[in-house]
């Protein structure tokens, strides 16, 4: 790990466990993060964003056993079915637990990924918590494929903005985002 990897690391763990707010990258796009047991930190991303708090938002995860850790009885074989997607997968799961209540679904969902980038995994890991991740953009506008195309609006507003990776220019593009019914009933919200 470089320096700046270790720095960002550790600054971003001080602002999320002041209850701030981060501008990070993610194994998608860059995004907004706080800690997502925090309903003040959450409240203040709906802010940032200018998003209506009923939309709900996607939490980040390290592993699967976070995922058990967060919703009341998540279906097994849908690590199975993660494991063979091409690309980054939410996966939205009812019976939310241990979470900011202003974060899931009027319904007590909640939209989970299982990160697969290293300063994310890192992240959770050390904050143990899982951490929001919302698309740096206000809401309505086109997501920023880039850091680079992050408005100052939005870098502002943030406690913290994180180096690693700052120069990539490659667009990025969002996860996919399903609803797992049952292995052989899924609706794709986002393809």
């Amino acid at each position: 790990m470089t320096f700046e990897f270790e720095e960002d690391i550790t600054n971003s763990l001080r602002v999320l466990r002041e209850g701030g707010v981060i501008l990070y990258p993610t194994d998608t796009v860059w995004g907004l993060g706080c800690d997502a047991t925090n309903a003040s930190a959450v409240k203040r991303i709906y802010e940032i964003k200018k998003r209506a708090d009923e939309k709900a938002m996607i939490i980040l995860v390290a592993d699967e056993r976070d995922v058990l850790k967060h919703v009341a009885s998540p279906d097994l074989s849908l690590f199975d079915y993660l494991a063979q997607r091409p690309k980054p997968t939410t996966v939205i799961y009812p019976g939310a637990l241990g979470l900011a209540d202003n974060l899931t679904g009027a319904d007590g969902s909640i939209a989970i990924r299982i990160c697969n980038d290293m300063f994310c995994k890192h992240l959770i890991k050390r904050l143990g918590k899982p951490i929001v991740s919302t698309s740096a953009n206000i809401s309505g506008q086109p997501t920023a494929g880039s850091f680079a195309a992050i408005s100052e609006e939005i870098k502002s507003q943030v406690d913290y903005i994180v180096h690693h990776r700052q120069e990539e220019t490659k667009p990025a593009q969002p996860s996919s985002i399903i609803k797992w019914n049952g292995e052989n009933d899924i609706t794709v919200i986002r393809d």
